[in-house]
């Protein structure tokens, strides 16, 4: 049974002209699932309208 990320890394890999062995599968599923987490948590981070975007220096 394929894994909800499999067709994405298909996806990619033929964008990019990457080959993918099967031995590589998962640690490539491993780090896009903790990378989709550490997104989520980013995006769940409600800033308030007025948050700038980075430190913002006057003379």
């Amino acid at each position: 049974m394929a894994e909800p990320l499999d067709d994405y890394i298909d996806a990619v890999g033929r964008a990019l002209g990457l080959p993918i062995e099967e031995d590589w599968r998962p640690a490539i599923r491993a780090n896009l699932e903790v990378s989709l987490k550490m997104a989520r948590l980013v995006d769940d981070h409600k800033l308030p309208d007025e948050t700038e975007p980075a430190s913002v220096f006057r003379a």
